[in-house]
C-alpha cells in the first residue's frame, strides 16, 4: 500500500476528522498533498471547512446544555472559559469570528460561548464566515508552501514522504509542548480556578 492510496482514499476523511484535534496542521498538510497531486485543493478546503463547523457546533450546543458540567469536570479549562467569557461580554461579535483562528482558544471557545447569551443562529452564520477564512487561508497556505517548496528544492514528490513525517512529528511536539506549559501555568496559580458565575 503506498502512501499516494493511502491519501487518495482518505486524505479528505482524515482531515475532516483532523480539524476535530489538530486542525491548523491538518490543513497545511493537506493543502501540501493538494500542490503534489495527491488531493484536489478545493475538496481540502471543503472537508477542513465542514469539519471545522460540525466539530464547532458540537461544542456549541454541549456547551449549552453541559457547559458547567464540562468545567467541573475539567478544571484545568476553567482560567481560559473565564478569559473567554470576559471577552465574549465586552466583544461578542469579534470573538466570534477570531478565535478559530487563535490556538489555545479553537477547542474552549465553543464550549463557553454555548453558556453565554450568544444565540445560535448568530453563533453559526458567524463561525460559517470565520470557517471559510480559516479553510481558505490556511489550505491555500499549505499549498504555496508546497509550491514554494518545489521552487526551491525541485521534484518535491522525491521527498513527500519524509516531509509529511516531519509535518506529523513537528504537530506532536507542538501539542506536547502545550500540554505541558498548561500543566505548569496552572501549578504556578497556587490554587484550582474556580469556575465563572453562570450566565
Amino acid at each position: 500500500m503506498t502512501l499516494e492510496y493511502v491519501i487518495n482514499t482518505y486524505g479528505c476523511l482524515a482531515i475532516f476528522l483532523g480539524t476535530f484535534i489538530e486542525g491548523e496542521t491538518v490543513l497545511i498538510t493537506g493543502g501540501l498533498a493538494a500542490q503534489l497531486g495527491y488531493l484536489r485543493l478545493p475538496f481540502v478546503i471543503l472537508a477542513a471547512f465542514a469539519g471545522s463547523m460540525c466539530w464547532d457546533q458540537l461544542l456549541f450546543f454541549i456547551g449549552r446544555r453541559h457547559g458547567r458540567a464540562v468545567l467541573d469536570r475539567f478544571p484545568r479549562l476553567q482560567p481560559r472559559a473565564r478569559q473567554v467569557m470576559r471577552m465574549i461580554e465586552r466583544y461578542r461579535t469579534p470573538v466570534l469570528l477570531v478565535f478559530p483562528f487563535v490556538h489555545g482558544l479553537r477547542e474552549t471557545s465553543p464550549i463557553v460561548i454555548g453558556m453565554s447569551r450568544v444565540r445560535w443562529i448568530q453563533f453559526i452564520l458567524l463561525n460559517s464566515f470565520a470557517a471559510v477564512i480559516w479553510a481558505v487561508s490556511l489550505g491555500f497556505g499549505g499549498y504555496l508552501f508546497g509550491h514554494a517548496l518545489e521552487i526551491i528544492i525541485g521534484d518535491v514528490k522525491r521527498y513527500e514522504m519524509g516531509g509529511l513525517i516531519a509535518i506529523g512529528s513537528i504537530a506532536i511536539l507542538i501539542l506536547i509542548i502545550t500540554h505541558w506549559r498548561s500543566r505548569f501555568r496552572e501549578a504556578g496559580n497556587g490554587e484550582p480556578p474556580r469556575p465563572h458565575a453562570g450566565s
